[in-house]
């Protein structure tokens, strides 16, 4: 894949610098969080075809930087956007607002609560539905959907914990399909289950 221009993302030492002064600008799970996504989607990719593990991590590890700006709903996804933007990191840019969508019958659909402008709004919409999809995208949707900050868990005990949180909407219900498609997606790729590869899921879906 066309992906893995090395101009397009940090190399793994500069992604964990910049995650370390996120966290000191906006401290709080969000980070662990990050770690466990990047991880989940190394390993994940290491079992997929024309995936680059190393790419897949440092992707993962910066799908939530915008929250460095501060405690925000949706919007994390545009500021982290226009934070790797600036710094030319054209990939990180797009998967900071990938993971926050999915499409529904033709139409992007932002997940959550949408606290950024009417204008950034349409721009993330109108971006993506141009956008064409790739499995780094799928890959880092799932990987959100596998990890707390405590760990590895089952996607079921995920969504919980988000509909707990933020509420629930006509569309989450079909942003849950779209997930479980995209775990059956990996684990026809891969030939196994997810949850083979990803180690503790089952004390940190059951430990409370």
């Amino acid at each position: 894949m066309e992906l893995c221009n090395k101009k397009s993302v940090p190399s793994l030492e500069e992604a964990q610098s910049i995650l370390k002064e996120a966290e000191k600008l906006n401290p709080g799970p969000w980070v662990n969080h990050s770690i466990y996504v990047a991880k989940a989607a190394k390993l994940i990719a290491e079992k997929t075809d024309n995936l680059d593990p190393n790419l897949a991590y440092v992707l993962g590890l910066l799908h939530d930087i915008g929250r460095r700006e501060g405690i925000y709903a949706m919007r994390h996804g545009i500021d982290g956007y226009n934070y790797a933007i600036n710094k030319g990191y054209d990939l990180v840019a797009r998967t900071c607002l990938s993971h926050t969508v999915f499409k529904y019958n033709n139409e992007v659909v932002i997940v959550g609560k949408w606290d950024g402008t009417p204008e950034e709004y349409n721009f993330v919409k109108e971006y993506l539905l141009n956008t064409e999809e790739t499995d780094y995208d799928k890959l880092i949707k799932l990987c959100d959907y596998l990890s707390l900050p405590s760990g590895f868990v089952l996607i079921e005990k995920r969504i919980v914990d988000m509909a707990l949180r933020a509420g629930f909407n006509e569309y989450t219900i079909p942003r849950w399909r779209s997930t479980f498609e995209i775990k059956k997606y990996f684990e026809e790729k891969i030939g196994t289950s997810i949850y083979n590869i990803l180690p503790n899921v089952k004390e940190n879906t059951f430990n409370s």
